[in-house]
């Protein structure tokens, strides 16, 4: 699947079909792909031209949270897929999140991103992944180069993060929730929330 977005064409791949010789892939929900969001996709983005190879985001088709705690999604998929290609990234990885992926070990996480050779991976400080969320930044640095990004602030000092931003809606103030999402949100409407049923 590609998809085009101001010139620049995302090749999409479900979770494990990709292998590359060389990569920097940033991972992550990004759900909203709000500036926070865009703070470590662009680490990646600059990381990948610096040491010239593909720009990765592994990302998931249903964030964790709302397949276990019934939490609101910001973005659709495909709405997430376009908005992540008009970053400038080469490749997406959306992987299928259900209960099934949920059950997979941390090693087969791991070995999935083996296959893609990473130079360097960029995430959040809170990171998790693998079945009960045994894996984390320190699991993931024992085996490649990691690289994190401190979490962004809005102005009045709070954490820019989907959680904020869901509230914000769900509340009624969309033009805060427009501002914490950044340069996209003048191509979406801002006071629609997708719920998973």
């Amino acid at each position: 699947m590609q998809l085009l977005s101001q010139s620049v064409k995302l090749k999409c791949h479900v979770a494990g079909a990709l292998r590359l010789p060389r990569s920097v892939i940033a991972i992550g929900t990004f759900d909203g792909v709000h500036r926070g969001h865009q703070k470590v996709l662009g680490n990646a983005v600059n990381a990948a031209r610096r040491l010239n190879c593909p720009a990765v985001v592994y990302t998931f088709d249903l964030p964790p949270k709302a397949l276990f705690k019934g939490t609101s999604v910001l973005t659709a998929p495909d709405e997430k897929v376009r908005r992540l290609a008009a970053l400038g990234l080469d490749h997406c990885i959306l992987a299928k999140f259900d209960r099934t992926y949920a059950s997979r070990t941390a090693e087969a996480f791991l070995s999935e991103l083996a296959a893609l050779n990473p130079a360097e991976i960029w995430v959040g400080e809170d990171f998790r992944f693998g079945a009960d969320r045994k894996g984390d930044v320190a699991t993931l640095a024992a085996h490649f180069p990691v690289r994190l990004t401190n979490a962004v602030r809005c102005h009045d000092g709070d954490v820019i993060s989907s959680t904020r931003i869901r509230t914000l809606m769900e509340e009624g103030d969309t033009l805060a929730a427009e501002i914490l999402v950044g340069h996209f949100s003048d191509c979406h409407d801002a006071t629609e929330l997708w719920r998973v049923t």
